[in-house]
């Protein structure tokens, strides 16, 4: 598994450069460089803060499989993630009302 590709692949699906993230993060933009162009790996603590960035899980990061979904459809995702359970319910029932449209 690269790590540095996936990084890179996840960064650009949500559209954030490598300056702006190496900003959230802490670090130089030069230390996000290294990582996707394979000359260095990030420690665990560093990966975690990079993924909670870029809004992913580190099972979703590290999943083999990348799951079929457009960029909406993961940005949908991703959102609803953050959701309490309750907001959940009220999400569901509001997108079931706007399909019987």
């Amino acid at each position: 598994m690269n790590v540095g590709a996936k990084l890179k692949k996840a960064r650009e699906d949500r559209g954030v450069s490598g300056r702006a993230l190496a900003l959230k993060v802490g670090v130089v933009p030069s230390q996000i460089s290294k990582i996707e162009n394979g000359v260095t790996n990030p420690s665990l603590d560093l990966l975690q803060r990079l993924c909670d960035a870029l809004s992913i899980s580190l099972s979703d990061f590290f999943a083999e499989e990348e799951p079929e979904l457009s960029p909406e459809l993961r940005r949908l995702l991703d959102t609803a993630k953050k959701l309490s359970p309750e907001q959940r319910e009220h999400l569901q029932k509001l997108l079931e009302a706007m399909g019987k449209e």
